[in-house]
């Protein structure tokens, strides 16, 4: 079974192998009361990637590592600079099953195989406070990286890692810095020994004639990944119509292969991150089909759609058990009756459980894969239409318009309908419509400014308004579900109607002031 460590560390550069790697006096930063010395480690390291370094392109890292007091399987995911989660697996002969899922959204069905062998002889201080407790360890390593695959070169290097302890704070690595800056030491140009690993060893590129290749220079590792794997570079100053909502759709597809990793691990709040892109790229491609070939995008929404669908039963259960156990915890004690809390978590744990599993088994999917290569091939080679050359005022300005009169349009329908289900049905599909209106706004910002900004937090607004009257239509479903298995266990069911006459209290409450909220957002118009 895989663990998690969230590791915080800092990467200098030491001096040419074989050389001596001195440390300065670190009993003089602040807070440290001792360097303790901690022997040399002999570390062995073989990394694994694609033949087409797909993980290393997106800085990922995946390890199978002997030596020291962590051995075994590691894989390394970016949070932010400096800072990567590392899912730790027991030592197997092959890659464990656990982390070839964690990646395969970058792999697909590519196989991982050996690409780089780290030897690496570590020298290990721990730097410690007055009571003994443990800071951060500092480590002078010294490295032979030998290539495995896509070549046979090697180099040798020395470094200096500083990693934090655990729940220790990150300010306290400024402190050691300020120290190694002081005494001549400076932050290494790779972000990893494999970044470095593979550009010290990558084979050297041919000679042009009449032009001879300078000494020392490497191919570029990054250049070798298939475009199926490989984010396509983004314009930073997108100029036409097409060239803005290509950025954001590049974003869309990016944060759904980035994000695949924590709904595996079951992180909070990436189902529902996941869902948003998904919805976010499909309401694009509805809202700019005049930017976009509608006859290629089209079926890719019905498979975005599939896929928002497949989330949705994960995130719809997570938001369900978050109101009913909020509306529970508000309920004065004397109007719970029977076991309601145990009631309600024994029937949430078994539908996330089903659920949990389903969406494991959709992301290990052929149609999931197929779906993420369908989305590289579209960024790699868009189908624009004649207006995505134009200027990106007056096309995109029409698409977000059209969309805020079809909201327009639905909300109307929804206030003049009497309170029932055909109300509730007309109110959650002028929410929908909002949502894609505001998708569009977003994708409009970077080239309508101050206008499209508004109009996201205007159906933002409107949006929250229409979702907390579906969260009533669907809290109120499941609780004449859980009240109708209490009365049938012979339970008392009476905290469920309590609690029903309260969600619907909730959603007269926001019909009661939707016509207002309306008449606010008409008023500021569209873009």
């Amino acid at each position: 079974m895989a663990d998690t460590k969230r590791e915080i560390e800092r990467k200098y550069e030491g001096p040419p192998a074989g050389g001596d790697a001195p440390l300065p006096d670190l009993t003089s930063v602040p807070g440290v009361s001792g360097v303790i010395d901690k022997g040399v480690a002999e570390l062995d390291a073989t990394y694994y990637d694609t033949a087409d370094q797909r993980l290393a392109t997106a800085s990922l890292t995946l390890r199978r590592r002997t030596g020291g007091d962590d051995a075994g399987w590691h894989l390394k995911l970016p949070v932010s600079e400096g800072v990567r989660d590392e899912i730790r697996a027991p030592l197997s002969d092959t890659v464990p099953e656990d982390l070839t899922a964690l990646v395969r959204s970058r792999i697909r069905e590519a196989e991982l195989v050996p690409v780089v062998r780290l030897l690496s002889a570590r020298d290990i201080r721990h730097l410690v406070d007055a009571s003994g407790t443990l800071l951060a360890e500092v480590s002078v390593d010294r490295v032979r990286a030998e290539r495995l695959s896509g070549g046979a070169g090697s180099a040798e290097w020395t470094e200096i890692e500083v990693e934090l302890a655990d729940d220790g704070d990150p300010a306290f690595l400024d402190k050691v810095e300020k120290k190694l800056r002081k005494a001549g030491i400076k932050r290494s140009a790779s972000a990893s020994k494999l970044a470095k690993a593979l550009d010290d060893t990558a084979p050297r590129k041919p000679e042009k004639a009449g032009k001879p290749e300078k000494a020392g220079k490497v191919a570029d590792v990054s250049k070798a990944t298939t475009k199926a794997a490989k984010p396509e570079p983004v314009d930073s100053t997108p100029r036409t119509a097409g060239d803005h909502i290509l950025t954001y759709v590049r974003a869309q597809r990016d944060a759904i292969v980035e994000l695949d990793p924590a709904v595996r691990r079951d992180v909070p709040d990436s189902v529902h991150r996941m869902r948003v892109a998904t919805r976010r790229l499909r309401s694009t491609f509805r809202s700019y089909g005049k930017i976009l070939d509608r006859t290629v995008t089209d079926p890719i929404g019905v498979e975005l759609k599939w896929l928002a669908a497949e989330l949705g039963v994960e995130r719809d259960q997570e938001v369900l058990t978050e109101h009913l156990t909020t509306a529970l915890d508000d309920l004065p004690s004397d109007l719970v009756t029977g076991p309601v809390q145990a009631r309600l978590s024994t029937w949430s744990g078994a539908r996330r459980s089903g659920s949990r599993q389903h969406l494991i088994a959709v992301l290990d999917g052929k149609r999931y894969l197929d779906l993420l290569t369908t989305l590289d091939t579209l960024v790699a080679g868009p189908p624009l239409c004649e207006a995505a050359s134009k200027k990106p005022e007056k096309v995109i300005a029409k698409a977000v318009r059209k969309d805020f009169e079809k909201v327009a349009d639905l909300v109307g329908e929804a206030l003049e309908l009497p309170p029932g289900s055909e109300r509730d049905l007309a109110m959650h599909d002028a929410r929908k419509k909002a949502k894609r209106t505001r998708y569009a706004a977003e994708a409009a910002t970077p080239a309508l400014a101050d206008p499209a900004a508004d109009l996201v937090k205007s159906m933002k607004s409107l949006q929250t308004l229409l979702g907390d009257h579906q969260d009533s239509v669907m809290v109120r479903g499941a609780l004449r579900e859980l009240a109708t298995e209490a009365h049938a266990a012979g339970e008392n069911a009476f905290t469920y109607g309590v609690l029903y006459g309260r969600a619907e209290q909730r959603a007269a409450a926001v019909e009661a002031e939707l016509p207002g909220e309306w008449e606010a957002i008409e008023d500021k118009g569209a873009v």
